[in-house]
């Protein structure tokens, strides 16, 4: 189901029920076919929304309310395109068929094809023809007769209860004030509102599940007219055409719904006779459940009650070992305290003595310490002068070094640069051979080609002379031709 669209244009409303806003508004839907291309290129693609937008500038002033691709090939894309107001079908039409468009990216010509499109809707033939044709139908019976007309995608808020003051859920009576205008009615369902609809479908194995539950937006509903008339009246009425809400602020909405005759028995007496054997048995399987699950409830109370008293004199006996465990652990803490301290003053005795050892030993070292650092720094003394004379000397050896080698490099630069020079003269040479070589093989291609001019103007000479005896008549042909006698 679409949601809910703004109409902006209301001058073709029908008016169904002024006193909840409803009325009927004609559908104008065109289709729009659009021939594509073919694609040469791989992985080249066609964007369906540049086609929309060059759809909707060719109708421009007007437009479209909703435009969507209903089907997509190789060969075409069609759209479906709906409008406001079905007086502007033709314009649009004309202005679409057999025009063409041609989209970014690709140089054939798209050619459009346009048609205002089918609704579709029940016709009183096929109607008569499914009454006709089917089994099992008496049709002196409601609800196995044409009676019966099935909504599908009714928007919920539009026909909830004005006391209601959620909205989320339909309202029979409201249904009924809005419907009636058409003819008397005889019986209404609106499968959401029946609380037992969903247990009953689940109970039917390999049935199929068309009603829509836990669903706030729209909701499904079977009418049943008490005469063929106002059946007939309200098919009539409802072919072709959407359902528009119109506010108490002159805002306007529209929707799509989906209207068909009853083709299963649905408020038939026996569907529905079925329908309340079926709500009576699960209510009372509900009214069981309900009691099963007090007893339950009360066993499962009375249990834990028991379990509580249980718990707490385990509780009572689980206080007293803990008491009885604290004195005894108290007791041994004190024990353990009185040990305690008499092996920390032995420490601290122990601890003291040790100490004057050590104080004693570290004075010692220090002392053996510093006579050896004494000794130390002399020896270093004595090294670092030896180092110093050999440091002077290795840094006067690598200056001469390196004097030597800048020599060295600077001759050899000199001798680079000759070579160099050299090298220079020697391609400057070979460079005008070369020229000297292409001027002449330029030389040598003209006289060529004088020479070939001067033979084909001579062949084109003796041929014009060839030409001219031979229009004169001084020369004759002979023929290559012997014929067989």
């Amino acid at each position: 189901m679409t949601n809910p669209t703004v109409c902006m244009d209301v001058s073709d409303a029908v008016e169904l029920n002024e006193d909840y806003g409803l009325y009927l508004k004609p559908i104008a839907r065109i289709n729009v076919s659009v021939q594509l291309p073919q694609l040469k290129c791989p992985g080249k693609t066609i964007s369906n929304w540049e086609v929309m937008e060059k759809i909707k500038n060719m109708i421009k002033p007007h437009i479209f309310t909703s435009l969507k691709v209903t089907k997509s090939t190789l060969e075409f894309i069609r759209l479906e395109g709906e409008a406001e107001n079905k007086a502007i079908i033709k314009t649009l039409i004309s202005r679409l068929d057999s025009k063409s468009i041609k989209l970014s990216g690709f140089s054939d010509i798209l050619r459009v094809r346009s048609a205002e499109a089918k609704i579709h809707f029940p016709t009183r033939h096929d109607m008569a023809s499914y009454f006709r044709d089917a089994k099992n139908i008496n049709e002196m019976k409601p609800g196995e007769r044409p009676d019966t007309v099935y909504f599908k995608d009714l928007p919920t808020r539009w026909f909830s209860s004005r006391a209601d003051p959620n909205k989320d859920r339909p309202s029979q009576t409201v249904l009924n004030r809005v419907f009636a205008v058409f003819g008397e009615i005889r019986c209404i369902d609106i499968p959401i509102l029946d609380p037992y609809r969903k247990q009953m479908l689940e109970s039917k194995p390999g049935t199929i599940q068309t009603f829509s539950f836990g669903q706030d937006l729209t909701f499904e509903a079977y009418i049943q007219y008490k005469e063929y008339v106002g059946f007939i009246k309200a098919m009539d009425s409802l072919r072709g055409m959407k359902l528009m809400y119109k506010s108490e602020g002159d805002k306007a909405l529209t929707a799509n719904i989906k209207v068909d005759f009853d083709k299963t028995k649905h408020l038939s007496e026996k569907s529905i006779r079925k329908r309340k054997l079926e709500r009576e048995k699960l209510e009372v399987a509900e009214r069981e459940r309900i009691e099963r699950e007090k007893k339950e409830k009360e066993e499962e109370e009375r249990r834990k009650k028991e379990e509580r008293r249980q718990q707490e004199l385990e509780e009572q006996i689980k206080l007293r070992k803990q008491e009885e465990k604290l004195q005894r652990q108290e007791e041994r803490r004190r024990d353990r305290e009185d040990r305690r301290r008499e092996k920390q003053a032995a420490k601290r005795k122990r601890e003291e003595e040790e100490k004057m050892n050590l104080k004693l030993a570290k004075d010692e070292r220090k002392l053996l310490v510093t006579q050896r650092k004494l000794d130390s720094l002399r020896l270093m003394t004595e090294l670092f002068k030896n180092v110093k004379v050999i440091k002077l000397k290795e840094d006067e050896d690598r200056r001469q070094a390196a004097i030597a080698e800048q020599k060295r490099l600077k001759a050899e630069e000199e001798r680079l640069h000759k070579l160099a020079e050299e090298k220079k003269k020697v391609e400057a040479e070979l460079r005008k051979q070369e020229e000297m070589k292409e001027r002449e093989r330029v030389l040598r291609g003209r006289l060529l080609q004088k020479r070939k001019a001067a033979q084909e103007r001579q062949m084109e000479e003796n041929r014009e002379e060839l030409r001219k005896k031979l229009t004169e008549g001084t020369v004759r042909l002979k023929s290559a031709v012997v014929l067989k006698r």
